[in-house]
């Protein structure tokens, strides 16, 4: 009998002191909305991907013709003014070449081999980016891969969404607040779940049509904030 009244009072202590722990960890009541907002914004910053594909029958002479053209295609973009940090060797392959074979059970036959040899180039005047591709075409590029626009200080161009994305999440809680007959009380968490930047508006080009109008347009950064209020009861 005594072991039974023992285990009962440490069971009843026990009780007390986790009772309250447990019931602080319940979150209160809340209303958690997420607030949006936009920006527009000219892009300051071009990508342009272009290089140099040759074809010959051995592998040595399409990667010696390929080094050759594409040395030329290099010094023509220095000597057009871009700083050497502006453009990067973004791809470089040798690949053989096989000539079609109907019949299933022959061996493929290599005619020849391509070399080819791709650079990416940052443009930030966006207004040269047609002088740029005309540069690239004129020293030997065959090889346009497409165009990038960019806007490069996207975080500090939403400093002025931020407030209004706080103020649409104020606008939706107000709302729900309403629909449910509770007050809103002060904000609990407040979270940015990050700007989505435009998706890069690639432009796929030959050589052919490399002077062709380029316009950069207009780009819109698209925010986004998660933001929880305090349910409190309503008139208060």
């Amino acid at each position: 009998m005594n072991r039974i009244r023992t285990f009962a009072t440490i069971f009843a202590v026990t009780a007390s002191i986790t009772g309250p722990a447990m019931a602080d960890s319940v979150p209160p009541p809340m209303i958690s909305v997420t607030g949006e907002a936009t920006v527009n914004a000219a892009p300051d910053l071009a990508q342009i991907d272009g290089g140099v594909s040759t074809d010959a029958k051995t592998a040595r002479e399409a990667s010696d013709a390929n080094n050759a053209a594409m040395g030329k295609v290099l010094l023509a973009l220095k000597g057009a003014g871009l700083a050497e940090k502006d453009y990067q060797t973004a791809r470089l392959s040798l690949q053989p070449q096989y000539a079609s074979n109907n019949s299933r059970n022959g061996p493929n036959v290599i005619t020849g081999y391509r070399a080819s040899n791709r650079v990416t180039i940052k443009v930030r005047d966006v207004g040269k980016v047609a002088n740029v591709i005309d540069t690239l075409v004129n020293a030997g590029a065959n090889d346009i891969g497409g165009i990038n626009f960019t806007v490069s200080n996207a975080s500090k161009l939403l400093d002025d969404a931020r407030p209004q994305a706080i103020a649409d999440a104020r606008r939706k809680a107000e709302i729900y607040a309403k629909a449910a007959g509770v007050g809103l009380g002060d904000p609990v968490s407040i979270a940015e779940g990050g700007f989505s930047p435009p998706m890069p508006m690639a432009r796929k080009m030959s050589a052919d049509f490399a002077s062709a109008p380029v316009a950069p347009g207009e780009e819109t950064l698209h925010l986004t904030v998660s933001v929880s209020w305090a349910i409190k009861p309503a008139g208060q």
